[in-house]
């Protein structure tokens, strides 16, 4: 990474840390005040523009999360999911017997 983006990260963190809106004005700022004077405008407005409407704190918190889950489906009050058909349920089925049909040729991987 090179020194403008490590004082351009720096620099939104801090306006992050103090809830204020990154912008590219914000960040050339505080990159002067630190008196860093080789940080090209875009790296700033590459980074207010993708910073831009996100939550720097909650990103910060979630970085280990991943991406998460697919949502469960849900359970209606008849007990039944409500996200799976029959035809689905028919699919799944005849996804299994293919499976277990090729499993059965009669050789193996180290055989």
């Amino acid at each position: 990474m090179s020194n403008s983006e490590l004082a351009t990260s720096y620099a939104a963190l801090i306006l992050a840390d103090d809830d204020v809106e990154v912008t590219p004005d914000k960040l050339q700022t505080l990159i002067k005040a630190a008196n860093i004077d080789d940080v090209e405008s875009i790296w700033t407005t590459l980074f207010a523009k993708a910073l831009e409407g996100k939550n720097v704190k909650d990103m910060l918190l979630n970085v280990g999360s991943g991406g998460g889950a697919a949502a469960a489906p849900t359970v209606s009050a008849g007990g039944g999911a409500t996200d799976t058909t029959p035809e689905d349920v028919k699919e799944e089925k005849k996804e299994e017997e293919k499976e277990e049909s090729d499993e059965d040729m009669g050789f193996g991987l180290f055989d």
